[in-house]
């Protein structure tokens, strides 16, 4: 709603409500208008008033119709939509006294008393500056006699809250940046094309990707495509570069490999800060090794596109968190900004965070290459040791380790097939031949193990060479075969098959029932010696349900299929405009799916198995439906969704639910059910899939590694050798088999005890509107 300059600023609201303003500036990145969208609506959840200024600090400085008051509704349909809908714009006016002095004229005129800025680090920098400021800018318009001094006092203080939006994911202090995997996706997919087309003809691509002064992209991109070389700013290849990267092609070509790929960041350069250009790259590959190279530049493609699940979710969970920043602020609270650790979203000083991003680009200036790296969050360093290990097979020997260390690594994949399986797979055996190991791929689970062993001409137990896991990382399913059956159905044959093959050390990759098997075979190590084998449990899962983590690999893959799809549908049902489609999610017994794709679609409901379905939860949601389509009037993007997981209840099914919605709505609007079914298992596995499935696939060979080498000359039954890796709020830990199956497991649900992600299904409601129990007749649902 425009408001006149010439009227007086609207009156302070009561209590600790606050004019909550939010922007998006600098670049747009996909998910910027997820942040909005949590913002306007937990504003207005928390009392509070939103308004969301137009066309970034150009907005602040014109004000007038650019400041506009926002509405629950307003943002109605944001989360699907890349770019930002609210504009972003350059200014120069707010980089001078003037333009900000303006700019606060404005915010007072408006009675907005705090802000939400996504951007990056140049937007954040001018929004800290903007409030240290903020008390001699009223001052001064109070000389100029453009506020009064009961204005002044009134807007005394300025709070900031600072969201990254930023496809490079160059901010320090978080792990991820709005926009960045939506970005990496965008990169992947390209590269998953072009390796068709190169592998036809045997050709050499070199391929530019964004990123002036931070190589995220371009690693991630390397890490996610097993390219053959990359070239990213905060660490530049060795003097004889040209040299280095020939070898390693060459060798690769020589092992098999029929395409070459070479990522290169915009900003990248020689130790010598000389650029390196992708015509560089092209001249040495196409006249030193004689292949036929294209250069393919990405451009502002990898800026387009709707968000990817994980920039929804985390855009949502940022804006929610940044509000609550505002409302929890003193006058004396640094600006913080809003991260994200592994899987926790957490408070940073903004100023300090912006102070270390610089720091990154003057240590590269400054040739400190190893400080660049270290200025990087520590997961950036461990992907690229990754990469490194997992890509220049044969090229390092100083990495191999001495004989009597050299281990046979057994790798099997146990449940259902999950995205990631075969990237974490090509990583185990890439890392396992770099180190000297001898890795040996268990085919078809643990029936195939003892049923087909010793089949001819081909059993199920064979050696892996570098070419024969090539291609395998943009690959779904598995590769090497999956089965749910356990060890127990056979374990003598097991055991004698563990022997008889000389397994020392064991990789799985699964989901519970992966981890079912862990627990068996390290329960029967009395009574069988191969077992006493240090094991290492990968959970892999699209269900996201293995106790030991918050994250499983594959849950992503899903939840981009699934979004996808419902993304579909709603559009379906908006172009009905009223209509309501139910629509059922896989997960097993746990909600973890339907909860992160209710948030990332903006569902009106979530019915999980933690929570079940009952007849009053029921008729509480379809008087809410009944209320949002009697107000609708016209609105674009009115179709509803609501997901219920394949467990949420025996009795209402899918089908009943939506039948009963359709019965009850007498004709007001339509009801419709689908099911996605095993399209959710996805096809080709997401970025963070593959990113996370390598890292942390080099992560348990590592551990098998450390730990075989206490205990191969005596084998022992050692508690603390058999682990499940996974991420727990801001870290990556190895956690003993036998103390999560007897503190965090759930076995008759088949889930952890604790479950991290419930408290999100709050956020879903909230951000829906979903009435609360309390707040409804207990008889007929209504408020």
């Amino acid at each position: 709603m425009e408001r006149p300059s010439s009227s007086p600023p609207p009156s302070p609201l009561p209590g600790k409500q606050r004019r909550i303003g939010v922007m998006t500036s600098g670049g747009d990145a996909p998910g910027m208008n997820g942040a909005v969208r949590a913002v306007v609506r937990m504003s207005i959840f928390m009392g509070c008033e939103a308004y969301a200024i137009y066309e970034g600090y150009e907005g602040l400085v014109q004000g007038g119709s650019l400041i506009k008051q926002m509405h629950w509704d307003d943002v109605r349909g944001y989360l699907s939509e890349g770019g930002t809908l609210i504009g972003t714009a350059r200014c120069k006016a707010f980089m001078e006294r003037p333009g900000r002095l303006q700019g606060a004229k404005n915010m007072v005129m408006a009675g907005i008393d705090a802000l939400v800025i996504c951007g990056g680090d140049g937007s954040l920098t001018g929004a800290d500056k903007f409030r240290k400021e903020w008390p001699g800018l009223l001052e001064e318009l109070v000389n100029k006699k453009e506020l009064t001094a009961e204005q002044k006092n009134t807007y005394q203080y300025l709070n900031i809250v600072g969201l990254v939006g930023s496809i490079d994911n160059d901010m320090s202090s978080t792990d991820a940046t709005i926009g960045c995997y939506s970005s990496l996706a965008r990169i992947c997919e390209a590269i998953d094309c072009i390796d068709a087309t190169a592998e036809s003809h045997q050709r050499a691509f070199v391929i530019e990707v964004m990123g002036r002064h931070c190589g995220w992209l371009a690693l991630m991109a390397g890490v996610s495509t097993s390219a053959d070389f990359i070239f990213i700013p905060e660490k530049p290849p060795s003097e004889n570069w040209e040299a280095e990267m020939c070898s390693i092609i060459r060798r690769h070509r020589e092992m098999g490999k029929r395409k070459t790929i070479v990522i290169v960041a915009e900003g990248a350069h020689d130790l010598a800060l000389r650029k390196v250009t992708p015509a560089r790259v092209k001249d040495l590959l196409s006249n030193d090794l004689k292949l036929d190279t294209r250069i393919t530049t990405l451009g502002h493609v990898q800026r387009g596109g709707r968000p990817c699940a994980y920039d929804r979710m985390l855009s949502t969970l940022q804006g929610v968190e940044a509000v609550r920043a505002v409302l929890n602020a003193t006058p004396d609270t640094p600006s913080p900004l809003i991260c994200v650790i592994e899987n926790k979203i957490v408070r940073k000083p903004l100023l300090k965070a912006v102070e270390d991003t610089l720091e990154v680009a003057k240590a590269i200036e400054a040739k400190d290459f190893s400080r660049a790296m270290h200025m990087r969050d520590a997961e950036f360093a461990e992907y690229h040791n990754a990469y490194t290990t997992t890509t220049a097979t044969g090229n390092q020997p100083e990495k191999k380790l001495p004989k009597d260390q050299q281990l046979r690594i057994g790798i099997i994949h146990v449940g259902a097939p999950a995205g990631g399986m075969n990237a974490a797979t090509r990583a185990a055996v890439a890392y396992c031949l770099t180190r000297g190991h001898t890795p040996v791929a268990l085919h078809n689970g643990f029936p195939g193990l003892c049923r087909h062993h010793d089949d001819e001409p081909v059993g199920s137990v064979r050696e892996m060479s570098w070419l024969d896991v090539q291609g395998w990382v943009s690959r779904g399913g598995s590769e090497i075969g999956c089965n749910r059956a356990l060890p127990s159905d056979d374990m003598p044959k097991t055991a004698w098959c563990f022997e008889k093959y000389k397994i020392d050390a064991l990789f799985i990759v699964g989901g519970f029932e992966a981890f079912t098997a862990v627990s068996e075979l390290r329960k029967a190590r009395s009574e069988y010696a191969a077992f006493k084998i240090p094991i290492a449990l990968l959970p892999a899962t699209i269900s996201n349900n293995v106790p030991g983590t918050e994250y499983s690999i594959g849950s992503d893959t899903c939840l981009n299929a699934l979004v996808e799809y419902c993304d579909a549908i709603k559009q379906s049902a908006s172009a009905s405009r009223r209509r309501c489609f139910v629509v059922e999610t896989q997960g097993g017994k746990s909600g973890y799916i339907a909860t992160i794709a209710g948030l990332s679609i903006g569902a009106t409901a979530v019915y999980t198995p933690e929570e079940g379905i009952n007849i009053k939860m029921l008729a509480r949601d379809i008087e809410h439906l009944r209320a949002s389509f009697a107000k609708d009037r016209g609105q674009s993007k009115a179709g509803k969704l609501i997901l219920r997981n394949e467990h949420a209840s025996e009795t209402y099914t899918t089908e009943v639910i939506a039948n009963m919605i359709k019965e009850e709505a007498h004709g007001r609007f339509e009801s419709r059910h689908a099911i996605p079914g095993h399209v959710q298992q996805g096809g080709t596995p997401s970025p963070m899939d593959r990113c996370r499935a390598i890292r942390l696939a080099v992560r348990c060979i590592e551990f098998l590694e450390g730990s075989a080498a206490k205990s191969k000359e005596q084998p022992v039954a050692d508690a603390t050798n058999v682990v499940v890796i996974g991420i727990k709020g801001a870290s990556v830990v190895f956690g003993p088999m036998e103390t999560v199956e007897k503190e965090e497991t759930n076995w008759k649900d088949r889930r952890p005890k604790d479950e991290s992600w419930l408290e999100l299904k709050t956020i879903v409601d909230t951000l829906s509107g979903r009435p609360k129990p309390e707040d409804c007749c207990i008889t007929c649902g209504r408020r």
